[in-house]
């Protein structure tokens, strides 16, 4: 454990209403608990804090430049991954779903489709439709792992020239997709002439122990494109800065990109997420572990008060899936926030077919704050 001074995920109720003033504390009134989007509620990484406010006094505020962000990038991929990126190949884009959204537009015909596989980050769902392309689903399977049977139908159906927007680790399940997966999903796109575009947003936040493989690290996997962000692992999404990196024959990809879309990072986003993913000072160690102390504390707490509800295991994120079939409702996070004013997401943002009777925690929060949400959703059922 990290010897930091106070833990990260420590803040109490009163002083999160108190000082916070995100969307997360804003969307619903006082009176309900948010544990919904996935922000945390920590504390900053005393590195980033001391290199925004730095740059804030010297009135160092301009135009952005992402050199040393990619440098930082591929320096954390070495230490945490054994995997090398060349950060000269990395394109600097505003964050990570313009960036996709960009690539659908340049690398995906309007005749084109666009694969997901559910239950997946809802905003996939949003861009695909922004986008004007066509949306297929190759769902996971029941263990919540890539169903390579279902892919196969899918890629089929999308046709040739058609992404598949991967979320490497997966939310809201938390899973972390294996290399034997990935270069199998790879070969698979290859097959079928599927851009694999993947989404690693919450890949530092893979637990100790578990072994996290970058898609672009499997050999296979030279035609793909990753994103990548500190937005979520150092709570950065009000500072938003991401980085596109391309495959070894997708480099043309990016090079393509329109200067409007490699030129619209945030400064200080960029300078915060450098710092951050050089930081060695122990502050994303010591977040891991209070992120499973927390999962633990969540599973005990719906064991004794609402075993109705299954927590699906998870190695990655600090998101909780929840089985509320037992409970009988189709949308259980409604019922929750009108019952007992914790508001949850549902289901269906992230499966809106087969998101009936299972909803999305955020644990990145304090004891105190989940054990208030689970009194809550304990008193919403009747």
């Amino acid at each position: 454990m990290s010897t930091m001074a106070e833990p990260i995920l420590g803040a109490s109720l009163e002083e999160l209403r108190r000082t916070r003033t995100s969307v997360k504390w804003r969307v619903f009134g006082p009176e309900v608990l948010p544990v919904w989007v996935a922000e945390m509620d920590s504390r900053q990484c005393p590195a980033v804090v001391e290199a925004l406010t730095s740059a804030l006094q010297r009135g160092d505020t301009g135009y952005a430049w992402p050199s040393e962000y990619a440098e930082a990038v591929a320096g954390f991929a070495q230490r945490r991954w054994g995997w090398s990126p060349d950060p000269a190949t990395m394109a600097s884009i505003p964050d990570v779903m313009i960036g996709i959204e960009e690539l659908l537009h340049r690398h995906v015909p309007r005749e084109s489709a666009v694969v997901v596989s559910p239950p997946v980050y809802d905003s996939f769902y949003g861009f695909i439709a922004s986008v004007g392309r066509r949306l297929v689903t190759a769902p996971l399977n029941d263990e919540f792992r890539l169903d390579f049977e279902a892919l196969e139908r899918a890629f089929t159906d999308a046709g040739p020239g058609s992404a598949y927007l991967l979320c490497n680790p997966q939310n809201p399940t938390g899973t972390v997709h294996t290399a034997e997966e990935l270069a199998q999903l790879a070969r698979l796109a290859d097959q079928h002439s599927i851009l694999v575009i993947s989404d690693e947003i919450h890949a530092p936040l893979v637990q100790p122990g578990t072994t996290y493989s970058p898609y672009l690290s499997v050999p296979e996997a030279s035609r793909g494109v990753a994103l990548v962000s500190g937005s979520k692992a150092w709570n950065l999404a009000g500072i938003k800065a991401a980085l596109a990196v391309p495959g070894p024959e997708a480099r043309q990809r990016l090079t393509d990109l329109h200067e409007v879309v490699t030129h619209g990072a945030n400064h200080l986003g960029v300078l915060a997420q450098t710092v951050a993913y050089s930081d060695e000072s122990g502050w994303l160690d010591q977040l891991l572990e209070e992120i499973a102390a927390r999962r633990a504390y969540t599973e005990a707490l719906l064991a004794e008060r609402l075993p109705q509800i299954r927590v699906i295991p998870a190695n990655a994120t600090y998101l909780a899936w929840l089985d509320c079939r037992e409970l009988g409702v189709d949308d259980p996070a409604k019922v929750f926030r009108e019952r007992g004013k914790v508001a949850l997401t549902s289901g269906f943002a992230y499966d809106p077919d087969g998101g009936a009777g299972w909803a999305r925690l955020n644990i990145a929060t304090s004891e105190e704050i989940l054990d208030e949400a689970v009194r809550r959703m304990a008193a919403a059922v009747p």
